[in-house]
């Protein structure tokens, strides 16, 4: 499919040589304490804060490129534009309470308001939120593609770049290792979109060369299609990734100004992902499968060893949302699950790497039964972010804050209806229902409401 040099494999073997040592030498600057194998003690300063959000939020790198090819500037009306309001609204209304509390997970603070078994639940369901298993598939798709390895070796070969360092050094080495991938997705999609317009035209080429549809927004997709992508936004209130970052910072501030300043970063990347998108799809208009266009296209006007440049980008923003994931699935089992189940167990840095090894396996398995990332995303989002949205807005806002029992009823009803919705939404009786996640968040808006209101009488 694409044509690489040893000139480009040896970039990419560099790449890969880089990130293991950065990994590992974190560690030097590590302590065996669970503030620091956990939240790198909580030192987080803006500039980190920033690289770090940014780098974390663009695993799906494949499904931008893919959903650019074929819709336009409706993807990032889609799949960004609904990401900037929810992470503006968290960080005005999230980030400074979650930091002010100095705890290390969701779950924790689950636990403080509402109670030991409520806690449980929810880090089952934070654990199937932060499943690196779509992450794993990307980067084993990227080396059965390029490198004709086995599916199976590619994924664990994935999960060996993301991980082997994250035993020694913890969170720290998952920042360390984000800075460098972030630096490398800049460069690698600046690059594309230089020799994009030094090469192949202007912007007015992508006018004349495109269906007018893919630069008028809100063309060809419904207000329902723009609602359902736009509720699932609300995944930036329940992400781990967030609360932890918040959970870090060196201080409030830090918090609510580095995603603020993660907003504008994210405008950047977009306009480079999306504008590359939009000259892989006027310069190759008869693709197969769009999922491979930024990578195709890359092949066709990059000279090396930039291709092995941009195809490190491409594994960068892969590899930087893998690590972050498997280390927040690993402290959900280890800190949050087993911690809490295992009488005289209270080494949590222990307990977090047992919690790596079996991420591993899990992560993996899922890939593998699995293999496709937007059925990934979708099942695990519609399932399980409903039932978790109300407990986590309650547990910081005394006022909608119901006691344990309700709040045992309402995580439950919500889950067990939005999974059932799911599962017959392809039934003939069913075809009128809306979109399973949105059902649920509506019903959990009712139950609030009433339950609430019943609650304060």
């Amino acid at each position: 499919m694409i044509n690489l040099s040893v000139y480009d494999y040896l970039t990419l073997l560099a790449y890969a040589i880089i990130l293991l040592l950065i990994g590992f030498w974190s560690q030097r600057y590590s302590k065996n304490s669970k503030i620091d194998f956990l939240l790198a003690g909580r030192s987080l300063n803006l500039p980190l804060f920033v690289m770090v959000t940014v780098a974390t939020w663009y695993g799906g790198i494949l499904g931008v490129g893919e959903f650019t090819y074929r819709y336009g500037i409706n993807s990032w009306i889609t799949q960004g534009l609904p990401y900037y309001v929810f992470a503006i609204l968290f960080a005005f209304i999230f980030s400074k309470k979650i930091r002010s509390t100095n705890l290390s997970t969701i779950p924790e603070r689950i636990e403080q308001i509402y109670g030991k078994q409520i806690s449980l639940i929810s880090s089952f369901f934070i654990f199937m939120i932060v499943s690196p298993a779509p992450y794993a598939l990307m980067a084993g798709i990227i080396f059965k593609v390029f490198f004709d390895l086995p599916m199976i070796v590619g994924i664990f070969l994935g999960m060996f770049l993301s991980s082997a360092y994250l035993f020694f050094a913890g969170y720290r080495s998952d920042i360390y290792t984000d800075v460098y991938q972030f630096i490398l997705m800049f460069v690698g999609f600046g690059v594309l979109l230089f020799f994009s317009l030094n090469n192949v035209g202007t912007f007015d080429y992508l006018r004349e060369k495109l269906p007018p549809e893919h630069l008028i927004p809100f063309k060809n997709i419904s207000t329902g299609y723009f609602i359902v992508w736009f509720l699932i936004g609300l995944w930036t209130f329940v992400d781990p990734g967030f609360h932890q970052r918040s959970y870090a910072a060196k201080n409030e501030k830090v918090a609510m100004y580095g995603l603020l300043i993660s907003v504008l970063l994210w405008f950047v990347f977009d306009f480079l992902t999306t504008s590359t998108g939009l000259f892989a799809r006027a310069y190759l208009p008869e693709l197969e499968n769009p999922v491979y266009s930024y990578l195709i296209y890359a092949d066709k006007v990059l000279p090396t060893p930039l291709k092995g440049l941009f195809l490190s980008a491409i594994l960068a923003t892969i590899i930087s949302t893998l690590n972050s994931y498997t280390f927040l699935s690993a402290q959900t089992i280890g800190n949050d699950i087993l911690r809490k189940i295992i009488k005289n167990k209270d080494d949590s840095v222990f307990l977090v790497r047992i919690g790596l090894v079996v991420t591993i396996f899990i992560a993996s398995s899922l890939a593998l039964l699995i293999p496709s990332v937007i059925d990934l995303w979708y099942t695990i989002g519609s399932i399980f972010i409903p039932g978790l949205l109300f407990p986590v807005v309650g547990s910081y806002y005394p006022k909608l804050k119901l006691n344990e029992k309700l709040t045992y009823i309402q995580i439950f009803l919500v889950t067990i209806i939005t999974a059932l919705l799911f599962v017959f939404r392809n039934f003939i009786f069913f075809e009128w229902a809306i979109e399973p996640m949105i059902a649920g968040i509506l019903l959990g808006i009712v139950f609030q409401f009433f339950a609430s209101f019943n609650y304060r009488k």
